[in-house]
């Protein structure tokens, strides 16, 4: 699997729910990779659903 890499693509604003503990976690990996958390979540999901298997 190839590896994750930063970018940064046009917005728009939403609101999402998300645990404490996975909260930090986000906010660390966004540090190390100097972005903030809205962008690595955005290109987390980008990642996620090129990545999905297809359903048959």
């Amino acid at each position: 699997m190839p590896k994750f890499v930063a970018h940064k693509p046009e917005k728009e604003v939403i609101s999402m729910r998300i645990s404490v503990d996975l909260l930090h976690i986000v906010d660390e990996k966004a540090a190390a990779v100097g972005i903030s958390r809205n962008e690595l979540i955005n290109q987390m999901i980008i990642y996620a659903l090129s990545n999905m298997e297809e359903e048959p």
